[in-house]
């Protein structure tokens, strides 16, 4: 992950940070004044680059999705209205909703399964709007997405169900794809199972290969639709540490979910489904 500072905006940060606190009456183009400003300039730097970018990083991140004014349609019913909101890079972001709300419309809108008629929206560069069937598949290439329920596919090994997702987005080196299923079960604390069938691993472990397979394709957005929902309590806070870790080395996660025990134990910034409107919500303590 990678934000743009501008140095500027970090010179006029401090220049006007220190000069408040000096007396206008000492304002004088003096030698003595020249160093202590430097002086003072080289101390406060660090300190002040960290507080500046932490308060600013996701204002100067880039923008990964980004709806205005959009309809959220199945078929002809009218299921979410007026959505405007954007996740920026990085960002780790609930979606929550009673059932029924439109969590599930709205993911599908944005990974390609239903068109978006109304509005603007952009996600991973691509035009929502403009969006036609063969461009797809490599919209879902950039996309990393996570059911509830795993899909994966019965018959076959997982290291096979792997390679079946890479050989369909291109891939045909047989040893770069070994390498690459390697390194995203290793991700998700599963290296030493790929020759199991899913029938031979838990709940928790069958969504932690689907979280692998979300991954194979280095995505630049992860969407979650409710990656917990079958899952125990004490499993669920172990995938979820698993997303957690995923969004520290930079990868941005958008997340369905109902559980609010969740959202309490590791909170971030909110999106609400309700009334036909997505809106931002503010955690409380408990």
């Amino acid at each position: 992950m990678f934000y743009k500072v501008k140095k500027n905006s970090i010179q006029e940060f401090l220049t006007n940070h220190l000069y408040d606190h000096l007396d206008s009456n000492t304002l004088t183009p003096s030698l003595n004044l020249k160093l202590i400003f430097l002086l003072m300039y080289r101390m406060l730097a660090p300190s002040l680059f960290t507080y500046y970018f932490y308060n600013n990083k996701y204002a100067m991140a880039e923008k990964i999705l980004e709806l205005t004014d959009a309809s959220i349609f199945q078929r002809e019913s009218l299921i979410l209205n007026d959505v405007t909101l954007e996740v920026n890079e990085g960002e780790f972001v609930y979606l929550i909703g009673k059932t029924g709300s439109g969590k599930s419309s709205f993911m599908k809108t944005l990974y390609g399964d239903l068109p978006l008629k109304k509005g603007v929206g952009t996600i991973v560069g691509f035009d929502l709007k403009k969006l036609r069937e063969k461009d797809i598949p490599y919209l879902r290439r950039k996309l990393g997405i996570i059911f509830q329920d795993f899909q994966l596919l019965p018959d076959r090994t997982i290291e096979k169900n792997l390679q079946f997702v890479l050989k369909a987005t291109g891939w045909r080196d047989y040893d770069k794809m070994k390498t690459q299923i390697n390194e995203v079960l290793e991700k998700v604390g599963m290296k030493t199972k790929g020759f199991k069938f899913p029938h031979e691993l838990s709940g928790g472990e069958q969504q932690r290969i689907a979280i692998a397979r979300a991954l194979l394709n280095d995505p630049e957005l992860i969407l979650a639709d409710e990656p917990t929902g079958n899952l125990d309590p004490q499993t669920s806070v172990e995938v979820m540490k698993v997303l957690q870790d995923i969004n520290k080395s930079g990868r941005t996660i958008l997340m369905a979910t109902h559980d609010y025990a969740l959202i309490l134990k590791y909170p971030s910034k909110t999106l609400k489904c309700d009334g036909n409107k997505v809106f931002e919500v503010v955690q409380r303590a408990v």
